[in-house]
């Protein structure tokens, strides 16, 4: 499997027109502020997955990353994503789950999951509706990744949008927010504003 092929089929759909227009990530969310629920169907698994699932039973880090076909993986994402999937045991020994969704459709996203060797679940989003819920914004055909932490009363402790000048935050950086929130550390809020490249800005809140 490459990170890229000639084969294009399946790359221009209306997922792909809805997102061709660019729009910058926009912070939505302030740290501490109980998150949106979502319900969404996860390859392999019978029942849809929802954010409320896990309420009031473990954090959960949720990862919108950025796939346009089971061929075509954004470069800034792929190799994001495999490291995410290298660090899940380290994910689970903190006692959190890691969902990881993507806009492709099932029988792509099946693919993907193949692929990969995902461990971590793989949440479908075609509609790209959970994607515009949390703000990750869009451009060029598909949405644009986006990570967050959240504790296990569904509470927003870590956000990271993606800028091309910062695409994706490292599995570190989200172990170690997780660990803040074991150790009781408290929150420290950090808010900047940084041109993402799109002549947009985004805010990044730190923890």
């Amino acid at each position: 499997m490459r990170l890229t092929s000639t084969d294009f089929r399946g790359l221009v759909n209306r997922r792909f027109c809805q997102n061709l227009l660019p729009i910058p990530a926009r912070s939505r969310f302030r740290l501490g502020q109980l998150l949106p629920d979502f319900q969404l169907p996860a390859v392999g698994q019978r029942a849809p997955i929802s954010l409320a699932d896990y309420r009031g039973r473990q954090p959960v880090v949720l990862a919108f990353t950025r796939i346009f076909t089971e061929k075509q993986y954004c470069p800034f994402c792929y190799p994001h994503i495999l490291a995410m999937n290298e660090a899940y045991e380290q994910f689970a020994a903190l006692g959190a789950e890691v969902l990881l969704v993507t806009s492709t459709d099932l029988r792509q996203s099946k693919q993907v999951q193949q692929d990969l060797a995902l461990a971590m679940p793989l949440l479908v989003d075609p509609s790209c509706q959970t994607f515009r819920t949390y703000g990750t914004g869009q451009a060029l055909g598909a949405p644009l990744s986006a990570q967050f932490v959240i504790d296990r009363e569904g509470r927003l402790r870590f956000q990271h949008l993606f800028s091309f000048a910062h695409h994706n935050a490292s599995p570190e950086r989200l172990l170690w927010a997780l660990k803040k929130q074991a150790l009781g550390l408290p929150d420290k809020s950090r808010r900047f504003n940084q041109t993402n490249g799109e002549g947009g800005i985004r805010t990044l809140d730190e923890v």
